[in-house]
């Protein structure tokens, strides 16, 4: 079974399915044998979730891509409805903001600029509503920690205490939702 290891300064091993293979995330020292008897040990539920996304997967590709009459269509429901969330959770999350741009980005759903700034992927519109909240608290909290770490993410979670249910949705969904737009 072939998978990508990622090692880092972490204490324990784990498997990440996502659309281009399993990733192992491990320790530094961790060996080379240890990791392969884990992966083993797994192979189960690897291939379960291997056949999730790929089902997933299809489901978005017999949809299609997306036309742009659609995605003009998404970009103004974007613009009517992002604005006003942002400006629902600012206060939740103690920040003001700048200015807020819609684009049809192809990797990102929102940014933060160094401004204050904040700029939001129309395929957002796509997605859940509370996975639409969820980008928007995550990128406001950067107004306070503009890095992903521990106290970032607990700023994330104290306003929205869903958003790693709302995360894995867009790491399971995210990638044929952006396909939706690049063909």
């Amino acid at each position: 079974m072939e998978y990508e290891i990622v090692r880092s300064r972490r204490k324990t091993i784990s498997l990440q399915m996502t659309p281009k293979g399993l990733i192992v995330r491990a320790p530094l020292r961790a060996a080379d044998g240890q990791i392969a008897e884990l992966v083993a040990r797994h192979g189960a539920w690897i291939e379960k979730q291997r056949r999730r996304i790929a089902a997933a997967e299809q489901s978005l590709a017999d949809l299609g891509s997306l036309t742009e009459e659609e995605l003009q269509r998404l970009t103004e429901e974007a613009r009517r409805e992002l604005p006003a969330r942002t400006a629902y959770f600012a206060p939740l999350v103690g920040v003001s903001f700048g200015r807020i741009t819609i684009r049809r980005q192809r990797s990102r759903w929102g940014s933060c600029s160094a401004r204050g700034n904040l700029s939001f992927n129309c395929l957002l519109m796509l997605a859940p509503p509370e996975v639409r909240d969820s980008v928007v608290v995550h990128e406001l909290c950067h107004r306070l920690e503009p890095n992903h770490s521990k106290r970032f993410y607990a700023e994330v979670l104290r306003v929205f205490p869903s958003y790693r249910t709302c995360e894995k949705w867009l790491k399971d969904n995210g990638p044929g939702l952006m396909r939706r737009m690049t063909g």
